[in-house]
């Protein structure tokens, strides 16, 4: 069943970024490939529970079942040593991509307090764009009460386009609110 935001995508959005930078086949037309969700909880060396919490939250949020991410090395000072869970990691694909997005875009986005619009700047050069999300409790899965420690998490956007341009056009189109810059 396609999600009302990939059916807007095939639509309309491959049409209007085909207009605006005159592809010449569909083939060009930029796409968002995959999402990547990363969390890290440092304190979790301390406690395996607050690790747990932050696998079942984001497990909650997306839908499907993150991977628990190990340290590389020991750092004393940190009491973090070699092969220590420590975080957790999902990619989303397809519909849960789309169905991702369309949460974040219509509801979450708007939960959050004094939001004033992205900023462009995240952008790495390569056509994707990394999101930081100070708190997991603007997403409505989310219980207040249960929440052990309030944590953020980076969101990356990869699209099939090199060029920053084209991959903010395609975000914009899917509903992101980038700042306007002044002129």
């Amino acid at each position: 069943m396609a999600n009302e935001l990939s059916k807007k995508y095939k639509k309309l959005i491959a049409e209007k970024l085909t207009a605006q930078f005159g592809y010449k086949s569909a083939m060009q037309v930029p796409t968002l490939d995959k999402i990547i969700i990363n969390s890290c909880a440092g304190d979790a060396t301390q406690d395996a529970k607050l690790l747990d919490a932050l696998y079942n939250e984001i497990q909650l949020i997306t839908g499907q079942k993150p991977i628990k991410t190990k340290s590389k090395k020991a750092i004393a000072t940190f009491k973090l040593r070699e092969n220590q869970e420590i975080g957790v990691k999902i990619t989303l694909r397809k519909e849960p991509m789309w169905n991702f997005v369309e949460k974040l875009v219509k509801i979450a986005m708007p939960r959050i307090r004094d939001f004033r619009g992205l900023k462009d700047n995240s952008f790495d050069g390569h056509g994707n764009f990394t999101l930081g999300i100070k708190e997991q409790n603007i997403f409505t899965e989310i219980n207040f009460d249960d929440i052990k420690r309030v944590r953020g998490f980076d969101v990356t956007f990869v699209t099939s386009t090199e060029d920053d341009k084209e991959a903010k056009a395609l975000l914009q189109a899917i509903g992101f609110p980038f700042i306007q810059k002044k002129k």
